[in-house]
């Protein structure tokens, strides 16, 4: 291996992951008294806070383009966005990071850095009054995944699997038709509290249920190996 080969793998493994910045971010945030799930639909971190409208944070390991486009998409939600990166390190990255806030300001966008040694988290500029079209229709369904949801099962900044709510409540019809065997779909929403319950087994998008016979449901081979996999995780 060549020595610049070796310096850019080093390189490499020295970058942080977007997943650090999650837990500071949403530490941060809950101290102001907010709810924090990360990764619900198309935000890395949605915060919520009695009836104000929601804050969304958007994560990535530096300033890029990239970045600043989520940033501005997710101002067709609400108008508290922010962009989450790395504190700067050196003259030369304080100059760099003061330019950025500078145009992130220009965008209405709030900028926070987060120093990863100790999990510091500072804010540099909170969001500016910008008024691009809202979607009510992206808002409501955003807003209703994050209340649908048990808890904060995936941490804002994966690219993996996403444990959505309706996974949750699919996960949850597996569970009780692995401890009945064969079931009605009003039993099964009656012992889980899936309202839906009928519908998931019905529709079957994962392929972990099967009809056993006329509105009889049972769990099949890949809804055993799901509930496996869920346990182990």
């Amino acid at each position: 291996m060549s020595r610049a080969q070796s310096t850019a793998r080093l390189g490499a493994m020295a970058k942080p992951a977007e997943t650090e910045l999650y837990a500071p971010v949403k530490a941060f945030l809950e101290a102001q008294g907010y709810a924090v799930k990360g990764e619900v639909g198309a935000a890395d971190v949605l915060a919520r806070r009695g009836d104000e409208a929601p804050l969304i944070v958007e994560l990535k390991t530096g300033f890029s383009l990239v970045l600043l486009q989520q940033a501005v998409a997710r101002q067709a939600i609400t108008d508290a966005v922010y962009v989450a990166v790395p504190r700067w390190s050196g003259k030369a990255g304080w100059r760099a990071f003061k330019g950025n806030i500078g145009l992130c300001k220009r965008l209405g966008i709030g900028v926070i850095s987060v120093r990863l040694k100790d999990g510091f988290v500072q804010t540099h500029s909170e969001p500016s009054s910008f008024q691009p079209r809202k979607s009510s229709l992206r808002r409501t369904a955003l807003l209703k995944e994050f209340d649908a949801r048990s808890g904060d099962p995936t941490a804002g900044g994966t690219n993996g699997q996403v444990m959505t709510a309706y996974r949750q409540d699919a996960l949850r019809c597996a569970a009780h038709l692995a401890q009945a065997g064969i079931a009605k779909g009003a039993d099964v929403a009656k012992a889980t509290g899936v309202v839906r319950a009928t519908r998931i087994m019905a529709d079957n998008h994962h392929g972990w249920f099967c009809r056993a016979a006329r509105g009889l449901y049972a769990l099949s081979e890949a809804g055993t190996l799901a509930l496996d996999s869920d346990v182990k995780n």
